[in-house]
């Protein structure tokens, strides 16, 4: 109401999210992938994941690659911190366009040029 800036507490872990979710925690993001399972959502959610439910989001997050997201999926319990730890370390900020604008296009070859 007065612009008086309140620090946003944690919302609540929900289900585990969809195939093709986004998952965030803090400026990291990741899709969810199929095979991920229950334990590892719950494991997730505690260090403090959460789905993405409100769109459109246009806070700019660094994406963890989709080879750490397999490679977490495939981990045992005793090597997710330290794969994650990795994932993190190796994300980085997608570039892209913002929405409406397009990019010019180069000229094809032309024909009898």
């Amino acid at each position: 109401m007065f612009r008086v800036r309140r620090e946003r507490f944690l919302p609540p872990a929900g289900p585990k999210p969809a195939v093709g979710a986004r998952i965030v925690w803090g400026d990291v993001r990741m899709s969810v992938q199929a095979g991920m399972s229950e334990s590892l959502w719950r494991w997730l959610a505690k260090m403090g994941w959460r789905e993405v439910h409100y769109r459109p989001d246009r806070r700019r997050y660094r994406e963890v690659p989709h080879a750490f997201v397999t490679r977490l999926i495939d981990a045992s319990p005793d090597e997710r911190e330290r794969i994650l730890e990795a994932a993190i370390a190796n994300a980085a900020v997608r570039t892209q366009p913002p929405r409406g604008i397009r990019l010019p296009t180069l000229p094809g070859p032309r024909n009898g040029a």
